[in-house]
């Protein structure tokens, strides 16, 4: 049986699923059963200074919807813990007291100076908890108070912020990345260059996910007027993995440890993060949307699938993508494919040849003799696999490589690889003697 058990930065835990700060883990209550459900670790609802923030007491969520009400996208207005800096220490403590043997993070927040951050570091740490989680990503309402994202979209405020923590105290130093950056390897740089053991990401996306027609505005909505939120869930772990790839091969910040974040909702979702390097992955809006024990499937599905590639702990491929990740200018443009349509599969309905021919290279044909025949035409097709990702048929088209002769293009196929900094048609491939090779980065996992 697969071994899930992790020891990231120094803080153990039974299994990589950990839960994110938000309201999930907000109170003693919650993080007790959210232990005995069988969850990892948890990194505590946000702590700010007293007074404690003030939530609206209205609604807090947005939501997109896929077919059946599947939630696909979740937005929130909701800021960070509005109960007492001391209620929670005083639960912190007792919960990390009850359960050794779990991750307790603690996700902090509080304004940009050196010692608001000097005075609630001891306190933190004086409940026994294993690191700390700073929040630098949440992008409403705080942000507008100087804190949150408007501190992570400022590298230079991130590693200073950074560098007081590690200073004041002994605890594990996460830093929570906010996606709403042009360039998430800027923040990343400022993080390890401020001392942290590790990066955590996404935070939430800035967001409005729709308008109330009857009332013309944002929802959710309070007294008639709504404000930008925090997106999350599943619609946005691809812009999660893309980030956490950028900082797994990006040389100034490959190695660092990194905490996935953003549409966690499976193990498979887990075990990709986790192949870009990730030591852990935190989950929230699966666990909103179906209830802590959603914990047992992703546990479960993990260590079978790693049970059937042979893999005994998660080490065993941790990292194992990130080298695989590269720019478009090095990938092989000598690597030719073609569609192919399983007939015994097909069920005629026509969606490839619709989409191929209205919006890509009318490359399917819909008729033969007479009847509805879906077949690839190999001088029209450029191997896009547009009819693969719309059929509705699972692997009834597939993508086939080519060798000899490109039916499309009439030409030889080398069998030699070559990138687009060496085709004739890059301005620039003439002032090179060869191409450039794809830059190396060490494997996140080393």
């Amino acid at each position: 049986m697969a071994d899930l058990s992790t020891n990231f930065i120094g803080i153990r835990s039974p299994n990589p699923f950990w839960l994110a700060s938000a309201p999930p883990t907000d109170k003693e209550y919650n993080v007790r059963r959210a232990f005995e459900a069988g969850w990892g670790g948890v990194v505590w609802k946000t702590l700010g200074q007293d007074p404690a923030v003030v939530n609206v007491n209205g609604p807090r969520y947005g939501a997109i919807h896929g077919a059946g009400r599947r939630l696909l996208g979740f937005n929130n207005i909701e800021l960070i813990t509005d109960r007492s800096l001391e209620t929670n220490l005083a639960e912190i403590e007792r919960v990390k007291r009850d359960y050794p043997d779990h991750a307790v993070v603690v996700s902090l927040m509080v304004p940009c100076e050196e010692e608001a951050w000097k005075a609630i570091l001891p306190r933190v740490e004086a409940t026994g908890a294993d690191g700390l989680e700073l929040n630098f990503g949440c992008p409403h309402g705080m942000s507008e108070r100087g804190m949150g994202s408007a501190v992570g979209q400022v590298p230079e405020y991130i590693e200073m912020v950074t560098r007081w923590c590690k200073t004041h105290s002994r605890l594990p130093v996460i830093v929570k990345l906010t996606p709403n950056i042009t360039d998430i390897r800027f923040p990343a740089r400022a993080a390890k260059a401020g001392g942290a053991d590790a990066v955590s990401l996404i935070n939430t996306i800035s967001s409005i996910v729709s308008i109330d027609l009857d009332n013309f505005a944002p929802q959710p909505s309070i007294d008639g007027k709504g404000s930008h939120g925090g997106y999350c869930g599943p619609a946005v772990k691809p812009i999660a993995l893309n980030m956490t790839a950028e900082i797994a091969r990006d040389p100034q910040t490959a190695g660092i440890p990194i905490s996935g974040i953003g549409g966690v909702t499976t193990w498979r979702d887990a075990a990709e993060f986790i192949a870009l390097g990730c030591g852990t992955v935190q989950v929230c809006t699966a666990a909103m949307t179906y209830g802590f024990r959603v914990v047992e499937e992703m546990k479960a599905g993990l260590a079978r699938w790693m049970d059937e590639k042979g893999y005994a702990s998660i080490e065993d491929f941790r990292g194992r993508a990130a080298p695989n990740v590269t720019d478009w200018q090095y990938l092989n443009l000598n690597y030719v494919t073609k569609a192919r349509i399983d007939q015994d599969k097909c069920i005629s309905c026509g969606r490839c040849h619709i989409a191929c021919e209205d919006t890509s290279h009318q490359a399917i044909t819909a008729m033969k003799d007479g009847r509805r025949h879906f077949e690839v035409i190999d001088e029209e097709c450029v191997g896009c696999n547009l009819c693969v990702e719309v059929c509705p048929v699972e692997d009834c088209i597939t993508m086939e490589r080519i060798s000899g002769t490109d039916p499309r293009t009439g030409k030889a196929i080398p069998e030699t690889y070559a990138n687009w900094t060496q085709h004739p048609n890059n301005p620039s491939a003439a002032e090179r003697l060869q191409f450039a090779p794809e830059p190396v980065v060490a494997d996140a996992a080393e």
